[in-house]
Parts: C-alpha cells; sequence; structure tokens
C-alpha cells in the first residue's frame, strides 16, 4: 500500500525526469525515446505483472534500477572481469545514492530511503524476497527487451557463449521466474530454442 500517493507519484516522477536527460536513444512504438527511461518503464510494468500489489519501496526501487546509469561508464574501468565488477559496484553505489537524494527531497523517512536503497543495491540476494523479486524482474525484463540486442552487438557469441551467459542470470531467479520465462514474456523467436535447452 501506497502511503502518500502524492509524495509516491513526485518521487516516479523526479526518477524519469532524470533518466528523461540520457543521451542513448531506442526507438519503441515508432518513437525515439530515452533508453534509461524506457527501461524504467519497462521495470515497472513488469513488477506489476508479476506481483500482485508490490509493496511502495519495491516499487520506488523497481523505477530507479538504473537511474542515469550512463554516467558511470564501462570504458572508465579495467576491461577485466575485476574491473567489470568494480564498474557494477560503483554503478549501484550512484544508483542508492542518486535515489536517497531525491527520496530525501520528496520527503520520505530514513527507513524507506535506506530499504529502497538496500533494494537498489541488491542486498541479501537469494535471503531477502523483495530483492529476489526485483531480480527476477530485471532478468524478465532483459530477456524479453535486451538479449538479442546484446548478442547482436557480440557478434563472436557462439551457443555455447551464449548459454553460459543465460546460465549465469537463470542461477540468479526464483522457480517462479524461470517459469515466467516462457508463460510471461515474449521471447525472440530466434533465441527461443537456446532459452529452452538453459530451462532444460
Amino acid at each position: 500500500m501506497i502511503v502518500n500517493q502524492d509524495r509516491f507519484n513526485c518521487a516516479i516522477s523526479l526518477f524519469d525526469k532524470l533518466n528523461s536527460k540520457d543521451p542513448n536513444r531506442e526507438i519503441f512504438d515508432r518513437k525515439e525515446q530515452p533508453k534509461e527511461l524506457l527501461y524504467a518503464e519497462r521495470i515497472s510494468t513488469m513488477l506489476k505483472s508479476y506481483v500482485l500489489n508490490p509493496s511502495e519501496t519495491l516499487q520506488l526501487a523497481a523505477r530507479c534500477q538504473h537511474i542515469q546509469r550512463w554516467k558511470i561508464k564501462r570504458i572508465n574501468f579495467p576491461m577485466t572481469k575485476s574491473g567489470y565488477y568494480q564498474w557494477r559496484r560503483n554503478l549501484r553505489d550512484f544508483h542508492a545514492k542518486t535515489a536517497n537524494t531525491v527520496l530525501r527531497e520528496v520527503g520520505y523517512e530514513k527507513d524507506i530511503i535506506d530499504r529502497v536503497c538496500s533494494l537498489v543495491k541488491k542486498e541479501g540476494l537469494q535471503s531477502d524476497n523483495e530483492v529476489q523479486t526485483l531480480e527476477d524482474v530485471v532478468v524478465l525484463v532483459f530477456l524479453e527487451n535486451y538479449l538479442e540486442e546484446f548478442i547482436h552487438s557480440h557478434g563472436n557469441f557462439d551457443e555455447t557463449k551464449i548459454m553460459d551467459i543465460l546460465s549465469k542470470s537463470l542461477r540468479k531467479m526464483t522457480t517462479k521466474g524461470r517459469q515466467a520465462i516462457l508463460t510471461m514474456i515474449k521471447i525472440p523467436p530466434s533465441l527461443l530454442p537456446v532459452i529452452k535447452k538453459v530451462l532444460d
């Protein structure tokens, strides 16, 4: 239940305003849109389809998962496995800090802000039900909207490499999340066979 609808709407609006500044664009429904704004909307929509009555904190965390992600560039970190994880940690901290600033600005209490930031940083994955739910939603959105583009941008990936990437993502999901892959989202036909292989 949302305690104060006006406050909640204001936070969502501010998150979206920040994401609308994304210089990266994506064509969707024949319109060019800021990439991270579109991503945030997809995450929110998927969350509401996946969970009945998600909490206010979970909805807020979902909306700012990638807030202003373009500001922390992968190229600024070593192109190694450890560099990748360093980049991801910096992203999580940046997203949480940005969320903290927005939520304080609209008047949220510290305990709510702390909870949203914890969800954004995925603290307690596999032990916290809401963090796990958010992870399921993130993977579902990736599979439906971004996997095909990701594979095309890495033309050197063969089926074995793709299956390895998928396996790592699916390992983070719950049984419910994995079942939703074939029942709730639209998988590009060309990718359906390899996804089914990983799910078997």
